[in-house]
């Protein structure tokens, strides 16, 4: 029988000194293959796997899609990619992004748990907001193991608070005593999970999760008011257990945490639109002002004035309304760090 030798990991901010640390606890013959997803900017060059390999005895590499999966090795998603788990292999996918990041947690967590079942373990790491609480919910409703970084040791506690609050978890730790822990699961047998055959897609779908089509071609849950930040299309609530998701026609993916703070960038963005509509309205009115003064049409030139006048009021009123913020601290942190 196999091990639990199927280990996802996922971080955000503050996670990479937690995954080097854990990675430097593994055995050089560590009986298990380690899948690791921390959120970049798609325009970076990521020296993840240059960092784990420098940190433990198991080599690091980015992903390739299609390529095999091997014990004793660190298998890294590569920016602007998700990386999912499938028939033996790894695969890399341009999908739509969920909770605004490309690559996501979620999307390696919930193929790893539908590809291996109760072979899976998923471990959350430092980070803002709820990336991977759903993707650890599928790996423990798949039989697999859910682990937490322990509050305490996580620069940033949002990530392993969210998977703590929403999912019964098996072990809550620091990094340091997570190695241990994975090479025994590793070693602990369970059942081989039986092979559930993927749907059919075609192959303008194939950069897509094949989880994430099923969904949109049910469409699960029921229409919500709200739209998706990045297609604008309508988006679908979900609820499983106490954890509330939207995801749109597309396939975009939000937490309720994540989509308010994509909300509160999408304001801020409209404001900024509006107070330079307002003060470029404000400059030609005034321009128009002086124009008609020098040809001695008075009437027109406070008219013009008059409405130079109500564009700078209401531009003042949105400028203070920026410079107080037009979301809260913890999540302009979230923006800047998540």
């Amino acid at each position: 029988m196999a091990g639990r030798d199927i280990v996802v990991i996922g971080g955000s901010a503050g996670s990479i000194e937690a995954v080097a640390e854990l990675v430097r606890g593994l055995p050089p013959d560590f009986p298990g293959s380690v899948f690791v997803v921390v959120h970049f900017p798609g325009s970076v060059t990521s020296t993840l796997p240059r960092i784990l390999s420098r940190a433990g005895p198991l080599p690091a590499r980015h992903a390739i899609s299609g390529q095999a999966i091997e014990s004793g090795r660190i298998y890294v998603a590569p920016p602007d990619c998700h990386l999912h788990l499938s028939d033996g292999q790894t695969r890399l996918t341009r999908g739509p992004k969920e909770n605004g990041h490309r690559p996501a947690i979620d999307p390696l967590f919930r193929t790893a748990a539908h590809s291996y079942g109760p072979r899976v373990v998923g471990v959350v790491l430092s980070g803002n907001l709820n990336d991977g609480t759903a993707g650890l919910l599928a790996v423990k409703q798949h039989g697999g193991i859910a682990i937490a970084q322990s509050l305490e040791s996580a620069l940033y506690q949002g990530m392993p608070r969210s998977a703590i609050e929403h999912v019964e978890m098996d072990h809550v730790l620091a990094p340091s005593e997570i190695p241990l822990l994975l090479t025994e699961l590793a070693l602990e047998p369970v059942q081989r999970p039986e092979v559930v055959p993927m749907p059919d897609i075609s192959p303008a779908d194939q950069q897509a999760d094949d989880f994430a089509i099923a969904d949109r071609h049910t469409q699960p849950g029921i229409p919500s008011t709200m739209t998706c930040p990045e297609c604008h299309g309508t988006l679908w609530e979900v609820k499983e257990n106490e954890l509330v998701r939207f995801r749109c026609r597309v396939g975009h993916a939000y937490s309720d945490e994540a989509l308010l703070v994509h909300q509160s960038e999408q304001l801020e963005a409209a404001l900024w639109t509006a107070l330079r509509s307002l003060e470029e309205h404000s400059a030609l009115a005034r321009r128009l002002a002086a124009r008609a003064n020098s040809r001695g049409h008075s009437h027109s030139a406070s008219s013009f004035t008059e409405q130079a006048m109500d564009a700078e009021h209401h531009a003042s009123v949105i400028r203070t309304a920026l410079d107080r913020g037009v979301r809260s601290g913890d999540a302009a942190e979230a923006l800047v760090v998540g």
